[in-house]
């Protein structure tokens, strides 16, 4: 059972809502939803939730908008952002990713699937809650515990997978990690994603921490540099 890890659902579709919530409250997780992106930001700051299931076309306020305003608040600053969307184009998924969302999934959704995937995640979230690591990287320390960045002193908040990703470069000063490895390492069997969510993730830690600590290996990946 997977009584600790809190979910928010957030659809307007209350028929998906309900499919939706079934599935996980039978699985063992603690389950809350909400109809738009304003109520979501209302429901996540209370609930607190490991992960939020969202849309992204949804009346007063997109999953897109909520997403950007959620990865502001400090205490949901590792929670999972996952949209589950009917909207395939590249732009809306580029945009999600800009936002901060950690994966996005397709509609219709394969309930079984999903559950498969969530509970890849639940692991994954459960594993880190007794392994306090820290990398003290002169300049930099990276805070595995707590999910927290400090660069010459200052604290940068991360959503997850951008923390994770980080942690995994700078794990290893100098080594080049491959593609495959990131996406295995970091994305393992949740969802079917390709480099382009490997280039936005760094992207965005190279605008929050500086060009000089990631480096790119032309045709092969990236590592860190302290």
């Amino acid at each position: 059972m997977n009584q600790l890890i809190k979910i928010l659902v957030v659809d307007d579709d209350l028929d998906i809502v309900e499919i939706l919530k079934y599935n996980l409250e039978n699985a063992g997780y603690s389950v809350k939803s909400a109809r738009n992106g304003i109520k979501a930001i209302k429901k996540a700051k209370k609930f607190i939730p490991d992960i939020i299931l969202m849309d992204v076309m949804m009346p007063e306020m997109s999953g897109i908008e909520a997403c950007s305003e959620i990865r502001k608040i400090d205490a949901l600053n590792t929670t999972l952002i996952i949209f589950l969307s009917a909207r395939t184009e590249d732009f809306t998924q580029i945009s999600a990713y800009d936002a901060g969302a950690d994966d996005y999934i397709s509609k219709p959704i394969k309930p079984k699937i999903l559950l498969k995937k969530i509970s890849n995640i639940s692991k994954k979230i459960n594993s880190k809650t007794n392994l306090p690591e820290i990398l003290d990287l002169g300049s930099m320390k990276i805070n595995r515990d707590e999910y927290v960045v400090k660069k010459d002193k200052k604290e940068i908040n991360l959503p997850r997978k951008e923390f994770e990703l980080l942690f995994l470069l700078a794990s290893k000063p100098e080594k080049v990690f491959t593609r495959d490895v990131i996406m295995n390492k970091i994305w393992g069997g949740e969802v079917v994603v390709g480099d382009r969510t490997i280039d936005v993730h760094i992207r965005k830690l190279r605008e929050k921490l500086g060009d000089k600590h990631i480096k790119t290996v032309k045709g092969v990946g990236y590592k860190f540099k302290s």
